[in-house]
């Protein structure tokens, strides 16, 4: 079975740009980090279990979706508000599993936040459920928008679980193998499949390393050192995000969104403007390698 990822079009780049690329690449590593986990870990770890679940429901629901987006027929898609409302469905369950799962953590209570000194622990309550869900969603999406160049979103994402791993390593050591293992699955693949890309992860993968991070954070509490290392995912978002005002105002003046055709994130802008992909990617690997550094840091004087 031929499948291909076709990016998007209308954008000066380079002569491949545009051409069909084979997509579905996170089922070539997804598997394998939480094999590994799972086998370094144990498999009665309650940490990695709910962790590893988690992620193969966002690999699942990408996987939907990537097979769907070879469908010409757009009314056979799958709309965003059934991805939405499952990505919703899968951080809601998240949270009741965490209320009644017996993860080894150093404190007596659920749903802490580690803050850095001198302000201590945050016992969040029930509003943990709306931090949980929103970082489910909000990692899912951003991994995503992500992944429109080589190497970008998977190295991004493979530094930013090396800092997620150091920080949760006071709280739960076993997230910690989860995180690394996962990094290590999703570095593998980056090295086989180094610019150009003979293969992109697709939403199955970035769907995939978005619940990681997010679960590994919940699980912890680990949610400041979470947003630091993956600052460039939440950039990207951000971008998105500030677009959609901007194309409503223009569509409601000017009766057309013409002017403001599509709603990209900034790496587009950055191609528009002349920068080459490997100095984009380049630029977001050092960048995230002082934030991972950062994170990891913040997270062991927090614990």
């Amino acid at each position: 079975m031929k499948i291909h990822h076709f990016r998007r079009r209308g954008k000066p780049v380079s002569p491949s740009y545009g051409k069909p690329t084979p997509a579905m690449g996170g089922l070539f590593f997804i598997p394998i980090g939480i094999l590994v986990a799972r086998r370094h870990a144990g498999s009665n770890s309650s940490g990695v279990n709910g962790t590893a679940i988690i992620t193969l429901i966002f690999a699942v629901v990408g996987l939907l979706d990537d097979i769907s987006n070879l469908v010409v027929d757009r009314n056979r898609k799958i709309p965003q508000w059934i991805r939405f409302l499952v990505q919703t469905a899968a951080g809601i369950y998240f949270f009741i599993w965490l209320g009644s799962a017996n993860i080894s953590t150093p404190y007596n209570m659920k749903f802490i936040v580690p803050l850095p000194p001198p302000f201590g622990l945050a016992f969040m309550g029930k509003l943990y459920l709306v931090m949980a869900t929103v970082c489910s969603l909000s990692m899912g999406t951003g991994v995503t928008l992500v992944d429109g160049l080589d190497g970008l979103a998977g190295g991004v994402a493979a530094l930013a679980l090396v800092g997620l791993s150091v920080a949760a390593l006071p709280i739960c050591s076993e997230l910690s193998v989860f995180g690394a293992s996962m990094s290590g699955a999703c570095t593998g693949f980056l090295l086989h499949n180094r610019y150009r890309a003979s293969i992109v992860m697709g939403r199955v993968g970035s769907f995939a390393l978005g619940g990681a991070l997010a679960t590994i954070a919940a699980c912890s509490g680990m949610f400041i050192p979470m947003l630091i290392a993956c600052s460039v995912f939440f950039l990207e978002l951000l971008v998105v995000i500030l677009q959609v005002p901007l194309s409503m105002t223009l569509k409601h003046i000017h009766g057309t969104n013409r002017s403001f055709q599509r709603i990209l994130p900034s790496h587009y802008y950055l191609r528009l403007w002349g920068i080459k992909e490997p100095y984009i990617v380049a630029g977001a690997y050092i960048m995230t390698c002082f934030l991972t550094v950062l994170a990891g840091y913040l997270g062991l004087v927090s614990a």
